[in-house]
């Protein structure tokens, strides 16, 4: 599932690190994808897809796996039992709990990811002399500057982000799964209405925390350049010296993105996961 997630929305991600964390460089999504074909080339737009398929595969796998668990602790604070079907509220707060868990392995990679994306701006921002281009490079830059906790730069941001986002996610998706039963077995959907209803799920997180994630961004990405203030400190900054509109700088690439590759995350997902199943029944 997030696989499928990353090879779908990368462009569009790396387009929205890119707008989020230097918006006076780029007048709309166009504008981002051309000078990015023009300065780098068409590899410009999957810059950071290797941290950015373990940071999905990894919290993905986590986030699943602690969304069973957070649906048995669900089912015990209400009081019914272990087989009994959650309503889309309950599994909505369930994916919250999961996703705290999930942050724990997402913030590094992702860090690693933005700071890739968005090296290119960085040096032409006059903000570092010399950047990293590969993946090792960056990893070991982070360590010799702040150690191994300096991986988690931005945590707090990203669970500002996760927490409420995932219950939208989950809540979205299992509203938009109940929609398309009528009655039925959610088991029971095919590939389109489960395509619909991640991209629905994943719109719904993104337009939720979408300035959580911008300061997030900026955050992970200019503190290669030196210290960086914390959550508040930037969201104030930001708002006070480029206004409120800048915390929505990227939004259409991303609304793009959320859709393709939720929708193809939740179809991967509940395919990979059927099949396991019969392997599992054979046995």
């Amino acid at each position: 599932g997030g696989t499928a997630c990353v090879v779908t929305g990368q462009p569009f991600d790396t387009a929205k690190v890119k707008m989020q964390t230097f918006p006076d460089m780029y007048k709309g999504i166009v504008d981002c994808f051309v000078k990015t074909y023009k300065q780098v080339g068409f590899r410009g737009f999957y810059k950071g897809t290797t941290p950015a398929l373990v940071a999905n595969i990894a919290e993905n796998s986590v986030l699943f796996m602690c969304y069973g668990f957070c649906q048995q602790i669900v089912r015990r604070i209400v009081g019914v039992d272990r087989k009994t079907k959650l309503s889309d509220l309950q599994n909505a707060a369930a994916g919250s709990f999961a996703s705290a868990f999930a942050t724990l392995v997402l913030c590094p990679t992702e860090l690693v990811k933005c700071r890739l994306q968005a090296m290119h701006e960085m040096q032409l921002s006059g903000k570092i002399i010399h950047g990293h281009n590969t993946v090792w490079s960056v990893v070991k830059g982070v360590i010799q500057k702040d150690g191994p906790l300096g991986f988690y730069r931005g945590l707090s941001s990203t669970l500002l982000r996760e927490v409420p986002g995932y219950f939208f996610f989950f809540g979205g998706y299992e509203l938009s799964r109940t929609f398309f039963a009528s009655g039925r077995s959610k088991d029971e959907l095919g590939p389109i209405p489960l395509l619909l209803s991640g991209g629905f799920g994943g719109s719904c997180l993104w337009i939720a925390v979408y300035p959580v994630d911008c300061v997030k961004s900026r955050i992970q990405v200019l503190s290669m350049a030196g210290k960086q203030t914390g959550f508040m400190g930037t969201f104030v900054t930001v708002v006070r010296t480029e206004g409120v509109l800048a915390l929505y700088s990227g939004l259409k690439p991303t609304m793009i993105r959320a859709f393709l590759a939720n929708g193809a995350l939740f179809l991967a997902y509940e395919y990979s996961r059927k099949l396991m199943m019969k392997q599992i029944d054979s046995y």
